[in-house]
């Protein structure tokens, strides 16, 4: 299979026949050629011959055999993205297949994950060649390339995902309704839900499916809500920095399987994970947004704790089944992937929902089924104490113990520790009646693999 999305197989067909127009990128690749050859690799305008008429496609494709290096792979799998030649498209299979010794009957995904562990380099244009092939697709992709960008990820294991810059529309201050006025929900229908500054609101995974990122004003602050669909994980951010709101959008790349977002003043790619910006202007000034605390629960669950709630309006401004899982319905149905990662571990299922946490340096992931089979559960992070307690709807909150060892808790609002002193739970802190606090710790669910590819040092409870 092709190493795109299916449902945007038509679309990507649809542009990469425009990105063959003739000369469409002469002018970008004879930029730097001398340089090139100079330094012993082909011109770019090789590769981007690669889709042009068939005999000059096939002069390429003998140029490239001849001259062969490694580093050429990543290029190639980039072509084959767009290759409307079956017998074009053969012949960079078999490039890849003879360079690599794998099987070239068994898919993509392979010689990806082959170039990533072989890491042999890329051609020293690399970052020239993917702005302008991508521009013929959306000028605005241009950005994230241009110029050889700061970069604390490879380039070649940034991936399209099938659509343009916000393709998959964000949501900007979305209209909300009071619980009483959501007849659309059922209690089982999974929130998010989060408390900013005093106010709860709760976005509803059946329309941040749809959109995977909302950007909104909850108690007075600035938030940014990034939900990754194919990696399971919603995580919530403070969107100022310094004093520095960022306007985040979805980029339309992948790094490993997850979301990057881009930000609208200089077009940094930010990792969805982090917070941080991984390509561009802004790498290395220090930059990470603050995470907040975000639970995955049930409507019914989270309404009852919050009554006064405000939950996302139907009236998107979109078009949309927003009906409960409509939206990468046949996705969420198995556990096959749609987009090669480095390594994939099989201690759970790809998709297996574990609660993830980072802290000093270090992660942490805790299957959801453990949890439920342990709704108290203590661990310790980094310098971190901590417990994970776990409500009869599955969702999970994570608190600082600083060093106090819980033994109950009633499943509603009341935990107590080993010393018999008894706890109230709040979506900010645990509370004692002398006004001690035990402050609560970002974590968000997600899927396993998805959360393994980025933290592959991750501990895992299961």
């Amino acid at each position: 299979m092709r190493p795109f999305i299916v449902v945007f197989s038509l679309l990507s067909l649809v542009l990469a026949t425009a990105c063959s127009a003739p000369g469409a990128r002469d002018g970008a690749a004879r930029v730097g050629a001398d340089a090139a050859a100079a330094s012993g690799f082909l011109p770019l305008q090789v590769f981007y011959d690669l889709d042009g008429d068939l005999p000059t496609a096939r002069a390429a494709l003998a140029r490239i055999g001849s001259d062969w290096d490694d580093a050429y792979a990543a290029m190639l799998l980039d072509m084959i993205y767009f290759s409307t030649s079956p017998e074009i498209d053969d012949g960079m299979t078999a490039l890849l297949a003879q360079a690599s010794g794998l099987d070239p009957t068994d898919g993509y995904d392979q010689f990806y994950r082959w170039v990533w562990a072989r890491d042999p380099g890329l051609h020293p244009r690399y970052a020239d060649f993917r702005a302008e092939l991508y521009a013929q697709v959306d000028p605005a992709f241009r950005a994230y390339f241009d110029d050889d960008p700061k970069a604390t990820i490879r380039l070649d294991e940034i991936l399209w995902g099938g659509v343009n810059q916000d393709g998959i529309p964000p949501l900007v201050y979305p209209k909300t309704l009071t619980a009483a006025a959501a007849g659309y929900l059922d209690d089982g229908d999974l929130v998010f839900g989060v408390f900013v500054d005093g106010a709860a609101r709760a976005y509803p995974k059946r329309i941040l499916a749809w959109h995977e990122l909302v950007r909104d004003r909850v108690g007075g602050r600035e938030i940014t809500g990034v939900y990754c669909t194919l990696c399971g994980a919603m995580i919530l951010y403070d969107s100022k920095v310094d004093g520095v709101q960022h306007e985040l959008g979805t980029s339309g790349f992948l790094y490993r399987s997850n979301k990057l977002m881009y930000d609208r003043a200089t077009s940094s790619l930010w990792s969805t994970l982090t917070g941080g910006p991984a390509v561009g202007p802004l790498v290395g000034r220090g930059i990470e947004l603050t995470t907040l605390p975000v639970v995955t629960s049930t409507w019914g669950e989270w309404r009852r704790r919050h009554p006064d709630t405000r939950v996302l309006s139907l009236d998107t401004g979109r078009e949309r089944d927003y009906s409960e899982g409509a939206a990468y319905r046949d996705y969420f149905a198995t556990d096959r992937l749609m987009f090669a990662v480095p390594e994939l571990d099989r201690r759970l299922p790809n998709k297996a929902e574990v609660l993830a946490l980072r802290s000093d340096g270090e992660a942490l992931a805790i299957a959801s089924d453990y949890l439920r089979a342990n709704p108290v559960y203590a661990d310790r992070l980094g310098a971190t104490d901590l417990v994970v307690l776990t409500d009869p709807s599955g969702a999970s909150r994570v608190f600082a113990t600083q060093g106090r060892r819980f033994v109950r808790w009633d499943g509603v609002a009341t935990a107590v520790d080993a010393d018999g002193d008894t706890w109230r739970l709040t979506e900010g802190a645990l509370q004692a009646a002398d006004g001690r606090r035990l402050v609560r710790l970002p974590a968000h669910r997600s899927f396993w693999f998805g959360w393994y590819a980025q933290f592959p040092t991750t501990q895992l409870v299961r």
